[in-house]
């Protein structure tokens, strides 16, 4: 439209607006929103392109509600540097009246962060009548579509907010929210006055909306104390720890696995509510006892036996009206923490650290039978859900979370329980690691025999067999406790295992079995962490003043990130961001099974509760991202495939919502002839035991063919099983010896197995699904994570783990890359040179 109207509806000698002048500006998009006070109130909502604004008047003003259809009628383009006018237009000019700035920030295309290859997009989409966008502004979030009205007078659009986590549902009135904005304002000052020693704002802190259920940093076992001029040193609290979020008076206090605390700790949460601030706290629920040192199995006893000396000791502190602090040194964190609880709550108190003399310190944590110390890096940020160097716990007797797997019949005068019979979790199988026949009181057994009856199970539990010395009882593996013990045996046994309480704050899956590393090695691996203001992806120190981007040099390449925080596993509390760490953290590892290989991408870009949906055509990507192109079986159209050959564009297909990786079976250079046969075991009703029947059945006819096998879970409900081709053989021949090892399975399993693809077929019997051995036909890659609860991963499995209890669950985005760590990449003879398909037929004919 240009700005040749705008200028000659104005008279700059008497109009304080700026003249018309085009303005290309670099970087990421802008948009603005004017509250225009005229012969009537509007807003004016305009958007950056081509060095202009491209504006409507937007009579009753933007909404947050998608039900809401805005009229937007669009005007003349306005300058680049309108986006920053305010103030009164005079009387006898056009648009006469008084201007304010409602809302500004940065805004992007729904298809791409990059702001090139935005603009293009967006401009076409302005010729053709419909344009999609995201919004970052203070008070408009998320995405937006401007859609051109057809039949209507000329110009006229409507404005509409799409459904996604910024939405709201309730009515939305531009003016009154003016008014929210305001008063919330007012009241936060008010609050700030309140406490003479508040913390003040840093210009590190980063505006934020209260953070909500936090998954807490966490801290790796070391086998001893240390000094440290860059360290901090602090009781290591025994109690269960929680994470506290303060907003207007109003107190969530819940566990480190997101489990409510509820009323459970009453006087805690009355306590909170006398903060007087909006604050998220990190820290530990404990009862002292009569020395003044914490004592767990008193705070089991809590329920029934109320104690004056329930405290809530606070360490960290993640969020401070307006401002999430995670990014700062933890120094600068427990700074203004002090400060925030100078006026000391009743059930609440800070805990304080010593400088440096970690050995010192430990000695006296001996002498008073305290559980142990902590060890953390002075300058490190606070990295959510993560388990890090930078923070070392110290015990100073052995200490073991354990699974209950069952217990014995007691002897003597013993009632309920002889010894609980206790396991870990190791490479997704429960393991034997002893029982413990002491710890207990009068109460506590039989608190105990109430929660066991309920979980009694006829088959043991765990993955080898296990003998007790006395008849044993097994239950579900559901409960775990906490025990102290004197040492690991040479088979790998707790020695004088005490039982010391439930712990209903973690989870039974996470239970594994602690493995002290060597204090050097943990402090040297500490020191080359980035420190607090060059943290991981999700807080990285290149981060924007646009809060919801930032951008992270990898292979290189400037890659962009969007929307971090936001929700990917609402109920696992698992961000983009998390997802985005977990991928770069495996890189190494997965890359090789992604490059030179085409990807049909299946995007998440509202995480898990919404459903995904496939693009194999991506006409838009940084000049770095390689594409190509090829033509689609099965519409005979050309098709602008990604692929990803490096660590960059594995994050931007992660940061596009690619939850699940799909490449294609062969490489570009071998298109025909794929690398690997694929048989997917698909179960219909049947258990994952069933599935494992049938795995180890196909096994047996793959061995007896003299085929080198590999397996996987799906990630999902079932398991794939590979056979290294080498790129040697056509993807018809990949089939067809698949169909018949399929059929040979099939005659060893004919009730539990099916080659009948619909599953109306198949209620309760494994398809064996031969048909995926097509060239572009994909399967989720190894170490994938899978768009499903719990953030399961597609996981290399040894044969040996291929027996009765596996589980596809106990592979999680949080486990696996320890897993790969111990177990190495169990897959990677898949690439290998390949079987000799010939004999292989000989041998099974």
């Amino acid at each position: 439209m240009g700005l040749q109207k705008y200028n000659q509806k104005r008279n700059f000698s008497e109009t304080p607006e700026p003249e018309g002048k085009q303005q290309k500006h670099e970087g990421q998009l802008r948009f603005v929103v004017q509250r225009h006070q005229a012969s009537t109130l509007h807003y004016d909502f305009r958007l950056e392109m081509e060095g202009v604004l491209k504006s409507w008047a937007v009579p009753k003003g933007p909404s947050m509600n998608p039900t809401d259809k805005r009229l937007a009628m669009q005007v003349e383009d306005h300058p680049f540097s309108y986006r920053t006018f305010e103030g009164d237009i005079p009387e006898g000019n056009y648009g006469a009246g008084h201007v304010d700035i409602w809302d500004e920030g940065f805004y992007s295309s729904v298809e791409t962060d990059d702001p090139k290859e935005g603009e293009e997009l967006l401009l076409q989409g302005l010729e053709n009548g419909s344009i999609s966008f995201v919004l970052d502004g203070k008070k408009l979030q998320g995405a937006f579509s401007l859609v051109k009205m057809k039949g209507r007078q000329e110009g006229a659009w409507l404005l509409v907010k799409k459904k996604d986590e910024a939405a709201v549902s309730e009515p939305y009135d531009s003016e009154e929210h003016l008014g929210k904005i305001a008063k919330s304002s007012s009241t936060k000052t008010v609050k700030k006055s309140t406490k003479a020693k508040a913390a003040k704002a840093k210009p590190s802190a980063k505006s934020s909306e209260i953070l909500r259920k936090i998954v807490p940093m966490m801290a790796k076992l070391t086998d001893g104390p240390f000094d440290g001029d860059d360290w901090i040193y602090e009781i290591k609290w025994d109690g269960f720890r929680a994470v506290a979020e303060v907003e207007d008076g109003k107190v969530e206090l819940y566990s480190r696995n997101g489990k409510s605390y509820g009323e459970t700790y009453k006087p805690i949460l009355d306590s909170l509510k006398q903060l007087g601030q909006d604050a998220v706290l990190d820290g530990e629920i404990v009862v002292l006892n009569d020395k003044g040192y914490a004592t767990f199995q008193q705070l089991q006893n809590y329920q029934n036996t109320p104690s004056q000396h329930l405290y809530f000791y606070v360490f960290d502190l993640l969020y401070l009206n307006g401002e999430d602090l995670r990014d700062l040194p933890l120094l600068e964190r427990k700074k203004r923490l002090e400060e925030l609880l100078a006026d000391e709550l009743p059930a609440v108190r800070y805990s304080d650290h010593v400088v440096g003399n970690g050995i010192a310190f430990f000695k006296e944590a001996q002498r008073n039978n305290v559980e142990g110390i902590m060890a953390k890096k002075a300058d490190s940020p606070y990295r959510t859900g993560q388990r890090s160097t930078e923070w070392l716990k110290i015990k100073t007797h052995m200490r073991q979370e354990a699974v209950i797997a069952g217990f014995t019949e007691p002897k003597g005068k013993r009632k309920h329980i002889g010894a609980l019979l206790l396991g870990v979790y190791e490479n997704g199988k429960l393991t034997y690691v002893g029982q413990s026949g002491s710890g207990f009181n009068t109460k506590s057994l039989d608190a105990l025999k109430v929660r066991l009856d309920k979980l009694v199970q006829n088959e043991s539990p765990f993955s080898g067999k296990v003998k007790p010395n006395a008849p044993a009882t097994w239950v579900k593996p559901e409960l775990v406790a906490e025990i102290s013990f004197a040492e690991w045996t040479n088979e790998g046994i707790m020695r004088q295992a005490i039982y010391e309480g439930l712990r209903e704050d973690k989870k039974v899956t996470d239970v594994v079995r602690e493995n002290a590393i060597h204090t050097t090695e943990a402090v040297e691996e500490a020191e080359h962490q980035p420190s607090a203001t060059k943290a991981n992806i999700m807080k990285s120190a290149s981060a924007s003043k646009h809060k919801n981007r930032v951008t992270q040099t990898i292979d290189g390449q400037e890659v962009a990130f969007s929307s971090l925080d936001k929700l990917y596993w609402p109920e696992e509390n698992i961000t983009k961001g998390d997802l985005i760490n977990y991928y770069q953290s495996i890189a190494d590892v997965i890359v090789p099974y992604l490059k030179d290989r085409p990807q049909s991408l299946f995007r998440n870009p509202e995480g898990i509760t919404k459903p995904g949906f496939f693009q194999k055509d991506i006409t838009h990507t940084p000049d770095w991202v390689r594409t190509i192109k090829l033509r689609a079986e099965s519409t005979g159209e050309d098709v602008e495939y990604l692929v990803c050959d490096n660590q960059a564009t594995l994050a931007y297909m992660n940061n596009l919502g690619c939850i699940q990786l799909n490449p294609w079976n062969s490489r570009i250079a071998s298109l025909e002839k794929p690398d690997y046969m694929v048989i997917d075991l698909d179960p219909g009703e049947n258990t994952y035991d069933d599935v494992v029947e049938v795995a180890l059945a196909t096994k047996e006819v793959l061995d007896k063919a003299g085929a080198t096998t590999f397996c996987k879970t799906s990630g999902a409900t079932g398991m794939h099983i590979f056979m290294p081709l080498g790129a040697k053989y056509t993807f018809d021949q990949a089939r067809d010896f698949a169909h018949l090892v399929a059929q040979l399975v099939h005659e060893k399993l004919p009730k539990l197995t099916s080659l009948e693809r619909s599953p109306k077929e198949r209620r309760k019997q494994v398809y064996l699904d031969f048909l995926q051995n097509s060239i572009g036909q994909t399967i989720a890659s190894a170490y994938t994570v899978r768009p499903k609860p719990g953030a399961t991963v597609s996981t290399p499995l040894s044969w040996d783990e291929v027996k009765p209890g596996l589980t596809p669950e106990a592979f999680t985005i949080h486990n696996v890359p320890d897993r790969i760590k111990q177990e190495g990449d169990l897959f990677k003879g898949v690439l290998g040179e390949g079987i000799d398909l010939e004999k292989c037929l000989e041998k099974l004919s």
